[in-house]
Order: C-alpha cells, then structure tokens, then sequence
C-alpha cells in the first residue's frame, strides 16, 4: 500500500499544487473562510467524500475502508489567513489587500485534501474510518478548534487518534520533524489599564503618573518569570502594547497596556495568572492609581501522546527514511491543536517547507513566507499513510 500511496501523491501533486495557488490567492481571515469552505465541499463532493458543516465554515468529512468500526483516525488541517500584506510577486499572490496566508494553512487544507483523494482511491484497501477535519479559525481566540468540538467533531465517530501537520520554513523540503510530549506552550492575551488624575506634566506631584506607573508594571511583572517559574520550565511574559498620552504637557489619566503570556505547564500557567493580578494590582495601588486587569485565556499547551509519537515515528520513517525524519524543538507558539490533545492521542507534526538554494526561507507570519511547493507531494501522502495504516493494537 505505501507504495502505491506514494505513487497516487506523485501522480496528484500537481493538482494540489494548483489548489494550493487557488487557496493562497483567495485568503479569508478566521472565522470569515465561507469561500474557503464552500472550495473544500466543492472538492469533496467531486472526490465522492460525504461531509457536514460545523462551526458555521468548518466541513468533516468521513472515507470508511473495510471494518470501518476498526479503527478511527482523525486529520486535521486550518484554513484560515492572516491580517498581513503579502509582498511576494508571484502569479498566485493574494488578490485581498491586506490579508494573506502567511501561517501555511493553504499549504495544510491542500495536503488534507490530496490526502483525502488518495484514501478515498485506496479505501478498499486498509481498515478503519479517516475522519477529515477542515477547521476554522485557528489564528484568533477563542480557536476553531474548540468551536468545532463543543459541536461535536470528536464524535460519532470518536477518532482513536489525531493528527495535525504545520509547514516549517526552517526545516528544508524533503523532511519532517515530530516531538513527543511537550511541543508547544498555552497562548493567554494578557490587558491591563492603569487609570488615575492626570494633569499638568509639570506638576506630578498633583497626580498619579500613569506613564510611570505603566514603565514600572513592565519591569515587575517580569519578576513572576525570574523568581516564581520553574527554571526548568520554559515560559513567556511579553508585553507589546503600551498606549496613552498624546501630547507633551498632559500626564494622562489613562494607559493601556496588552500582552501575551506563555507557558508549557498547565499549572504553573493558572498560577501565574494569580500573580499577574497580585503583582499589578498591588503595584498600580501603591502608586495611588486604580487598575483593571483581563487575562482572555488562550489555547492550551500542545502535548503529543507518547505511545502515538513512536508510531508515527517509525510510520513516517518507513515512508520517508529515517534520514529524513528529525526531532521538532520545543515551541513557544501556540496551536489551537491543543484542545484536540487534552481529549485524545494528538501528534502534531512538521512538514519541512523551506529551500536554501531557491531562497524560500522567510518565515511563518511574514509578509515573504512562501514554500517549496515539493513539499505538497509529501505533506499529502504522509497524511494519507498515517491515516490508513496506523494499527492501535
């Protein structure tokens, strides 16, 4: 069977490629993919795969091979874009001003759906169900992910087992790379808004300097890393956003601040959240002011199962080559995927992407990220190999 999956993803790579253009210059951002999706019904029904809607853009499809009680193996992939203006010029460039897909979702919903054209080809020939997963709304909170399972997407069937792939730009095309355990850290978005009598810069002593208070919050939450995380446990407090005043001779009465907090454990991650509070409450109060703290809580750490990571592992090498197949460093992004691992065995896995020689090596979530496009050849058939040939006996 590998054999002939591989001949399938040589023989349809081509095709794919061309969704991939057609996807890439048609970006939807999250929660706004309704041509996105109607593209991916459109080719399910032209491959013959029964499919259903949920989370109003999401589709699930269902290729049921012989047994098809057997065994269920669910694949995931995103489709939605990014808030960036693209600055690439190629003949498949994003047509909206503005908006691009500069996270490799294109690149994931072409791979699922190749793969799928290969499972439903060789469905007679390997047991079980593939469940499809074509999400919504992986770049903004609350995620797509935990949208589609509140409608049920981890039911009738239940999937035994799920897996996700990301493009890497790092990684050069012809490779993948996979991590057991811990891959990637929770995503908090951290606002906070100083308030106080604000009034004439030259006399501070009247009023409650908001822009100082705000420059101090900064350092001191910085503390909650340094001397109450786990050394041995990475972790992120950044703070991106400082906004108040508008003029030289007015203190404001009023300051804004936003940032991301980051985190591998879950605990340390609900305890710091604590101490985001205590620290700037206490801090703001001392210095005479008031504060209004907001932590919107993101996704979760991305924990691949161990037992599912071997297995793939040693899938993927048979496919590939062990030559072929690294070990994905621990990330300080974050992945919606993340709600799928906390219920059942996830892997979330790399498909090397990039290519020194012809210059693709820009980054995800930049305005130039682009991809070997050889890379859809293999992103489809490991997906469709995964699928069809995992055996959790």
């Amino acid at each position: 069977m590998i054999e002939k999956i591989k001949s399938l993803a040589k023989s349809y790579a081509p095709e794919f490629i061309d969704v991939r253009h057609h996807l890439h210059a048609h970006p939807e951002l999250s929660y706004h993919e309704f041509e996105t999706s109607k593209f991916v019904q459109d080719k399910l029904k032209e491959i013959g795969i029964p499919f259903e809607i949920k989370a109003a853009t999401g589709v699930v499809g269902l290729i049921k091979g012989k047994n098809p009680d057997k065994r269920i193996v669910a694949l995931r992939a995103d489709m939605d874009a990014l808030p960036i203006k693209e600055a690439n010029d190629v003949p498949y460039k994003s047509t909206k001003d503005g908006v691009m897909h500069a996270c490799g979702h294109d690149v994931h919903t072409s791979c699922l759906l190749g793969a799928a054209k290969i499972l439903s080809e060789i469905k007679d020939e390997f047991e079980g169900t593939v469940k499809l997963i074509f999400q919504p709304g992986e770049e903004k909170n609350p995620g797509g992910a935990s949208l589609m399972i509140k409608e049920g997407v981890l039911e009738n069937p239940t999937p035994q087992a799920i897996f996700g792939l990301h493009v890497n730009p790092q990684l050069e095309s012809g490779k993948l790379s996979f991590r057991p355990g811990k891959a990637m850290a929770s995503a908090d978005e951290l606002y906070f808004t100083i308030k106080s009598k604000g009034g004439h810069a030259a006399t501070p002593q009247n009023t409650a300097d908001t822009i100082l208070i705000a420059s101090q919050l900064v350092v001191a939450l910085q503390q909650i890393i340094s001397r109450n995380k786990n050394p041995f446990s990475p972790s992120v407090l950044s703070i991106t956003s400082i906004q108040g005043g508008s003029t030289t001779n007015v203190i404001p009465s009023e300051v804004k601040m936003m940032g991301t907090f980051r985190a591998l454990d879950e605990e340390w991650r609900f305890k710091a959240h604590e101490l985001i509070k205590k620290i700037s409450t206490e801090l703001v109060h001392s210095m005479n002011a008031e504060i209004d703290v907001h932590i919107d809580v993101g996704y979760p750490a991305v924990q691949n199962d161990e037992k599912l990571y071997l297995l793939a592992r040693e899938k993927a090498e048979v496919y590939m080559g062990k030559d072929n197949i690294e070990e994905t460093e621990i990330r300080m992004g974050s992945e919606d995927f993340g709600y799928y691992s906390q219920l059942i065995p996830g892997c979330f896995y790399r498909l090397g992407t990039g290519n020194i020689k012809k210059g693709i090596t820009s980054g995800v979530h930049t305005p130039t990220f682009n991809i070997d496009e050889n890379a859809i050849e293999i992103g489809m058939g490991i997906m469709a190999w995964l699928g069809s040939s995992l055996n959790f006996s």
